[in-house]
């Protein structure tokens, strides 16, 4: 399979304090690292593209790792997801090839999370943007958890790029009152509850 090149890499790191009630005694962190590649499948149709889920596993973990940093470590991990956005000469399914080496990056580095790390993907121009999907990294029932991040570079992805996303997030929404499962109430048996 082609070699990633890797054209631009971004980490933001959003800290919310308020949402218009109290301060939080400790603020609710989110992070995104983004990665502009060249995708090497774009303007033609290739059968045979599940090699590059190998190649962009090292790249996965890279960003994996620049997330945990960013955040204080994997024991402040509390939530996450993955997204991409392909450039418009590729197709919706080189997106697809993102999510094993994006999902289990974090996993591996975050350590016995339980719940599937949600996803969405979609084919753009340059300067879009995606709502990258969060959930609890062991139980994908807790609503306090339940978010998106915004993502996307006012440069990318070209037309021949895949925009590349990943997202940590340290707890529940700041003023989490919508009731449903608990983080204290999680079994922890099958990623749901």
């Amino acid at each position: 399979m082609p070699e990633v090149e890797l054209r631009k890499l971004q980490v933001v790191v959003e800290e919310t304090h308020h949402e218009g009630g109290p301060v939080a005694a400790t603020p609710y962190r989110r992070a995104a690292v983004l990665a502009v590649i060249r995708n090497p499948f774009a303007g033609r149709y290739e059968p045979e593209i599940q090699g590059f889920m190998d190649d962009l596993r090292p790249l996965g973990l890279t960003m994996a790792r620049r997330l945990v940093d960013a955040l204080g470590g994997a024991d402040k991990i509390e939530g996450y997801g993955k997204g991409a956005i392909i450039g418009v000469d590729g197709e919706l399914e080189h997106a697809a090839l993102w999510h094993a080496p994006g999902g289990y990056a974090m996993r591996e580095l975050i350590g016995g999370s339980k719940a599937i790390v949600p996803s969405t993907k979609k084919v753009g121009g340059v300067g879009a943007r995606l709502d990258v999907p969060v959930t609890h990294i062991n139980a994908a029932y807790v609503r306090s958890h339940f978010d998106a991040m915004e993502v996307g570079l006012n440069d990318a992805p070209r037309a021949d790029e895949m925009l590349l996303a990943l997202v940590m997030t340290t707890g529940p929404r700041v003023h989490s009152r919508s009731g449903g499962l608990e983080v204290w109430d999680i079994k922890g048996e099958d990623g749901l509850r």
